[in-house]
């Protein structure tokens, strides 16, 4: 990837795009700079899982539209695989471990709200 930025947890995600009210303001000029934002595929496989199964309503359009305002999509590599395989589980998410995981690798810092993040050699914003 070769750049540093923010991977986003999904309910940062979610927030940002539907219910702006609820992203901490914190975050706000962190999605409107210049650095890259980053969405795990595992974020997608996690959210379209949730949705299948009744648990999540996000529109079809939700990727497409978070391409449209900017953010990158990153895929699962075989070191992300196995550097989240080898995590302590601190945090019982596998999705969640795989974001960290993914932004140890790749130096991206974490935009998420879940405490149990920082239980992990991770940056979390």
């Amino acid at each position: 990837m070769g750049q540093a930025g923010f991977l986003l947890d999904s309910h940062v995600l979610i927030w940002s795009l539907y219910q702006r009210s609820k992203l901490p303001l914190r975050y706000r000029p962190v999605l409107e700079g210049e650095a890259p934002s980053w969405i795990s595929v595992a974020t997608v496989w996690e959210n379209e899982i949730k949705k299948k199964v009744g648990r999540l309503a996000i529109p079809d359009a939700i990727w497409s539209q978070a391409a449209e305002v900017g953010h990158r999509f990153i895929a699962i590599e075989q070191a992300h695989a196995i550097e989240a395989a080898r995590l302590p589980i601190h945090h019982g998410d596998p999705f969640d471990r795989m974001l960290i995981a993914q932004a140890r690798s790749e130096g991206l810092t974490i935009l998420t709200v879940d405490r149990a993040f920082a239980a992990y050699d991770v940056a979390v914003f």
